[in-house]
């Protein structure tokens, strides 16, 4: 799995809007989601690129991501620092 920088992800969720439709899941490409007793929850925060697929998706808007920070970050840190692991 990717891992970008360490809790810096802008990805948050408002709980009480999630009625648990699993669609974050379903469009998120890096596996951050997960819906336990019937809400979602973010299973993985460092694996999230910030591509704003589950915010756009999110029909009850409980899901805000600043969209393409976390990649821009991954690749300009691969630029300025080899042993960093880039985007994607």
């Amino acid at each position: 799995m990717d891992r970008y920088l360490a809790n810096v992800a802008t990805l948050r969720l408002d709980a009480a809007r999630c009625t648990g439709c699993k669609t974050c899941v379903a469009v998120c490409p890096h596996r951050v989601w997960a819906v336990e007793e019937g809400k979602a929850e973010i299973a993985d925060l460092d694996g999230c690129m910030e591509c704003g697929a589950c915010a756009m998706n999110c029909e009850q808007g409980a899901i805000t991501v600043r969209k393409g920070t976390g990649c821009a970050n991954a690749l300009m840190s691969a630029a300025l620092r080899p042993d960093s692991q880039g985007c994607g």
